[in-house]
């Protein structure tokens, strides 16, 4: 489910929320001008609205989520919040809580989504909606993911919170979504390391830029950024004139990414310097080289 899509529980209460007050607006065309009917008839008295107190927890929420249907999503929170407060411990109580968070993950209300999310799991943690409850909180930290440049801690977040999803409700209709996301946002940490790695490349921090790609390689090997994190671990490490290091990387980069443009500008620097893309010396890169190449994990 995308991140405002709804339960298919709650579009069928939507659209019988919108029919019922098709039906009392209808009702109030036959009376022949005279005063509204129909289960809504109150609330629509905008001089004599009668108070909430004197309409139980379905004709509220109902009336809640035709105010969600029809995108007045402040009220709609408004409502739900009331059938909570005023029927604290109704079935209608648990199912407002649940649409809370809903609807303020709609209007793009992250913190008091997941506020209302985390409520839900906290008070019905065995229910039925506990899975969307948690995929909730998951996405609204997924949907604040910025900017590559910005602070990455709504990401680690998010992949907690998606992780939780895929491993505690590994059969729910939430969890492909989920690992679909995870894998996403494990990318945008990844870059987060490309774009520090690639500015001190740039003002030639070569140790500092080899520390960054260097995660990438051997924390972040199934993103997309691992095979420029090598070509970037090629060039850094000529800088330094460290050039065993260097081929390594290249050979590593040839063995998963030879149809890589990556790849040939490694190999065409190391040809540069009469080098060859191999494994060569000893260290970290060599460990890396015996444990994808060749298989090799002890």
């Amino acid at each position: 489910m995308g991140s405002r899509s709804m339960t298919a529980r709650s579009r069928a209460f939507l659209k019988s929320a919108a029919a019922l007050a098709l039906v009392a607006g209808l009702s109030a065309c036959g009376g022949g001008g005279g005063e509204r009917g129909g289960l809504f008839g109150g609330f629509f008295q905008s001089n004599r609205e009668p108070p909430l107190e004197s309409f139980g927890p379905e004709e509220i929420y109902k009336r809640a989520e035709f105010e969600l249907e029809t995108q007045d999503i402040d009220d709609a929170v408004r409502l739900f919040s009331e059938v909570e407060r005023l029927y604290p411990y109704s079935e209608w109580a648990k199912r407002a809580l649940i649409m809370q968070a809903f609807a303020y993950h709609a209007d793009r209300d992250y913190e008091n989504s997941r506020a209302s999310a985390q409520r839900f799991l906290d008070f019905y943690p065995a229910d039925d909606d506990a899975p969307y409850a948690q995929y909730l909180l998951a996405i609204s930290y997924y949907d604040q993911i910025d900017q590559v440049g910005r602070d990455q801690g709504l990401t680690f977040q998010a992949l907690q919170s998606l992780r939780t999803v895929i491993e505690r409700y590994p059969d729910s209709e939430y969890a492909k979504s989920s690992i679909l996301k995870f894998d996403l946002a494990f990318d945008h940490l990844a870059g987060k390391e490309m774009e520090i790695g690639r500015y001190y490349l740039k003002r030639g921090h070569y140790s500092a830029a080899i520390n960054r790609f260097r995660v990438v390689v051997e924390e972040f090997q199934t993103t997309t950024h691992t095979a420029e994190a090598l070509h970037r671990l090629v060039e850094s490490y000529l800088s330094l004139g460290l050039t065993d290091e260097a081929q390594t990387a290249g050979a590593i980069l040839g063995f998963n990414y030879q149809s890589s443009g990556f790849y040939q500008d490694s190999f065409n620097l190391l040809q540069g310097r009469g080098l060859e893309p191999e494994a060569a010396g000893s260290g970290w890169l060599q460990d890396i080289y015996r444990q994808v190449i060749r298989g090799q994990w002890l």
